[in-house]
């Protein structure tokens, strides 16, 4: 046994040569810093975290808590981890020995036939009691055990990142929704107040075309923009509809509350408050920050580990074995001295000719590395694009809405100046409605810019990882 020991020991010993290439992160030009400026603001770096909180609505910060509690796309990524949790406890178990215990009782008639020496009076019947502990353990010579727990690791690692990404792409998703609907729902009141002026304008119009002061060419103008902005209305409501609908599935609302009546309150999108500056980033920071970009990486760790997987496969496996118990024909005899019973062994298991099978397997590692390593670099290149656009937009945004609010005002005194000229008679009812016209397509249009401007800050920040 002493000797057995000591075998164990110099064998663990031995068993440190893990065969396959060793991870090395993918080597990527980076530019020194963003073309656009960011503001470099450390103290607004804990408010990243839950830089939704930016926006001061009390509304879209329970609607995102209960999100992050109840979504079902992020409840699926949870439990991928867990999944992949477990599969890291089973790889890293895989290393250790397996220890047994087996209990048996056997009663069997021996033929006399079957006998080499002759019994007399035929065959005999015999009791067999056996009970013993049996130790098996692979030596793990060539790494091939410590190569699978690294690809566990990195597989669970890769879910880790991969559930803040999902994590964070469900926060955007509801904050731009969130954002787009209450758009919709200041077009939706900006087309009724517009409705209720014009049907106010062409009851007039009716009561002056009675009265003789003006044509029917007037009143049949008046008419049509009516019509015209009462026919806006339907596409105005479903639109909010429909938006509700999507919110109330990122939220992780059931059937019975999708069926029912949804209430998001009625908040202006003017009403929202811009959330503070972004911290500025260093674009090498972006590949610790960015969660897509680390599951990316991990999923690289996992496939160059398979890789001394499959090549460790190729090469023969040390097992060895142990057994202690005890075995006798009478039951009462089982635990006695001579009674005792063990034994010990090893064996080798080695591929001699399999016809390619193993070096095929290798092969297909290699080449799902070299794809793992693809994608990290296409996943590399898109979150530098992904910042440069978002920069883009929160620039071309806040100019568009500032221009945008200049062209209401400019046309709110139009319109003043067109009514005031109606009245006093020195031009027709045609540049009235000419006026109403513009400005109700400028009002919607600065409701949208302000939209924009808003999706524009939230994408910059997912852009940028924060928020993971």
């Amino acid at each position: 046994m002493r000797k057995l020991i000591l075998s164990l020991c110099a064998t663990l010993i031995l068993a440190g040569c893990a065969v396959g290439p060793e991870f090395r992160t993918p080597e990527i030009p980076l530019p020194d810093q963003w073309s656009d400026d960011m503001h470099d603001a450390s103290t607004l770096e804990a408010e990243r975290l839950n830089w939704w909180t930016g926006f001061e609505d009390p509304m879209l910060e329970d609607l995102i808590e209960r999100a992050l509690d109840d979504n079902l796309d992020l409840r699926l990524q949870v439990e991928r981890v867990r999944e992949a949790r477990a599969r890291l406890g089973l790889a890293g178990a895989q290393r250790w020995p397996t220890l047994d215990g087996q209990a048996e009782a056997i009663r069997q008639r021996q033929p006399a036939a079957a006998s080499p020496v002759p019994i007399p009076g035929g065959g005999g019947t015999f009791s067999t009691f056996s009970l013993l502990g049996l130790l098996g353990y692979e030596v793990d010579l060539w790494g091939r055990l410590e190569r699978g727990r690294e690809a566990a690791a990195a597989v669970l690692e890769q879910s880790l990142f991969s559930h803040e990404a999902v994590r964070l792409n469900l926060v955007t998703d509801l904050v731009s929704t969130y954002v787009n609907l209450r758009a919709a729902q200041q077009q939706l009141a900006i087309t009724e107040r517009t409705l209720e002026s014009r049907q106010e304008t062409l009851r007039l119009q009716q009561i002056r075309y009675e009265g003789g002061l003006v044509d029917r060419l007037a009143l049949q103008q008046a008419q049509s923009e009516w019509e015209a902005t009462r026919a806006a209305l339907p596409v105005r409501r479903e639109q909010v509809r429909l938006l509700e609908s999507s919110l109330a599935v990122l939220v992780g609302m059931n059937p019975v509350e999708l069926s029912n009546g949804l209430d998001f309150g009625t908040q202006a999108v003017a009403d929202l408050r811009l959330p503070p500056k972004v911290p500025q980033v260093l674009p090498s920071e972006l590949l610790q920050r960015r969660p897509d970009i680390r599951a990316a990486e991990a999923a690289l760790v996992a496939a160059t580990a398979q890789v001394g997987v499959a090549m460790a496969d190729r090469l023969p496996r040390l097992n060895l074995a142990l057994f202690y118990g005890s075995t006798a024909a009478d039951f009462d005899n089982l635990l006695s001295g001579p009674a005792e019973t063990w034994g010990m062994g090893a064996s080798v298991l080695g591929p001699v000719v399999d016809f390619g099978r193993n070096r095929a397997r290798v092969e297909t590692a290699e080449a799902l590395r070299d794809q793992a390593e693809t994608r990290y670099r296409i996943t590399v290149q898109m979150a530098f694009r992904e910042v440069r656009d978002a920069l883009i937009l929160t620039n071309t945004s806040a100019e568009r809405e500032t221009a945008v609010r200049r062209q209401v005002d400019s046309l709110r005194d139009t319109l003043r100046l067109a009514e005031v000229r109606y009245e006093e008679g020195y031009s027709g009812f045609i540049e009235v409605l000419d006026a109403q016209r513009r400005l109700l397509d400028a009002e919607l249009s600065l409701a949208e810019a302000a939209r924009d401007r808003l999706n524009a800050a939230s994408a910059l920040y997912k852009a940028l990882g924060g928020g993971w």
